[in-house]
Formats: structure tokens, C-alpha cells, sequence
């Protein structure tokens, strides 16, 4: 076997074996997401951290609402996080909630919800749950108003799934070629 040809299965190989995708999303808008529908299957408890970033407004006092769910539709909702009386919310500062709610599996989507005058940007939401391992969304960036706002996850946990997949047939290809020209 030739020096170049051995080198560009090398390079080839190690290319697959390299491939990243990066599932790191902005925040955006989900105008047709529907709360109504709260399953109640048994009652699991969540802890969400919510970090609110030191770009923000010093307060707020506008009403914050979070939804979060798995890909199997077990939906978590409450309705109202702040309280003003408490200083919720402030610039450079994390809350903790336990949020009790339907039991889920992994975590794959969560919105947020803002309705006032102030305006309120969120830094993370880290979810705390029973059967799913933590998981972190990253906003940095100010929640519009009346709107659902945030990540969903759920379709591109299955893309990466065949991703993999793809990936570790064209390196099984890639291999037996190697063995057949040595």
C-alpha cells in the first residue's frame, strides 16, 4: 500500500471519529406550546435553579411561569415562580424551586414565560429531576413578553442517535478496508 494512500484512509478515519455536532441552541419562541395539557401520573419532585444574569435588570416584577417536559409528553407547569416580597429574580443571583409535577424521564425542552414591564434576562435552568440526569439550558438573553421562550431538545436527541449510528458504520467500512489493503 502506498504512503499517501495509507495517510488518507488515516486522516479519513480519524475525521469520523472527530465529528462533532454541537446541539448548543438559542432560545426562541414557541407561540403554538400549550400547557392545558398536564398529565397527572403520579407526583415526582423537580428542583430547578434559575440564574438570572448580571446583565439583567437589578429586579423585576414581572410574573414568571416555567414549563419543562420529556419526549414522552409528561409535562411539568408552574404557573408562578416570582415574588417580589422575596427579591426573586434579582441581577446576578440563582433561585432554587422544587416544582412537584407529573414523573418524567429525561428532561428535553423547557420554556419560560414573562409577563410585565420590566423585562428579565435569565443566564441558565438547571432541572433536578428523579429519572433524568441534570440538565442545563443556557439563555443569556432577555425572555420576550407573553410569549413561551426556551429550548427544545427532544427531536435532535433522536438526529444524534442516527448520527452515531452512521458514524460507526462508515468507521466499520473504513476499517475493513484498512485490513483488506495490509
Amino acid at each position: 500500500m502506498s504512503k499517501a494512500g495509507f495517510l488518507l484512509l488515516y486522516f479519513g478515519f480519524i475525521f469520523i471519529l472527530c465529528d462533532a455536532k454541537s446541539i448548543r441552541q438559542k432560545p426562541r419562541a414557541f407561540e403554538s406550546f400549550n400547557v392545558s395539557y398536564i398529565q397527572n401520573l403520579g407526583s415526582c419532585s423537580y428542583s430547578v435553579i434559575i440564574s438570572t444574569s448580571c446583565s439583567s435588570t437589578s429586579y423585576t416584577r414581572d410574573q414568571i411561569s416555567i414549563a419543562f417536559g420529556d419526549a414522552y409528553g409528561n409535562q411539568i407547569y408552574a404557573p408562578r415562580l416570582d415574588d417580589p416580597s422575596t427579591r426573586t429574580f434579582e441581577r446576578c443571583s440563582s433561585d432554587t424551586f422544587e416544582i412537584y409535577g407529573t414523573c418524567a424521564y429525561q428532561i428535553c425542552y423547557v420554556y419560560l414565560y414573562r409577563t410585565g414591564p420590566d423585562g428579565w434576562k435569565p443566564e441558565s435552568v438547571k432541572i433536578y429531576g428523579y429519572n433524568s440526569k441534570a440538565v442545563t439550558f443556557y439563555y443569556d438573553t432577555f425572555i420576550p413578553g407573553d410569549v413561551w421562550y426556551g429550548f427544545n431538545y427532544c427531536n435532535s436527541a433522536s438526529s444524534s442517535h442516527q448520527w452515531i449510528g452512521q458514524r460507526s458504520f462508515l468507521s466499520v467500512i473504513l476499517l475493513f478496508v484498512l485490513c483488506a489493503l495490509f
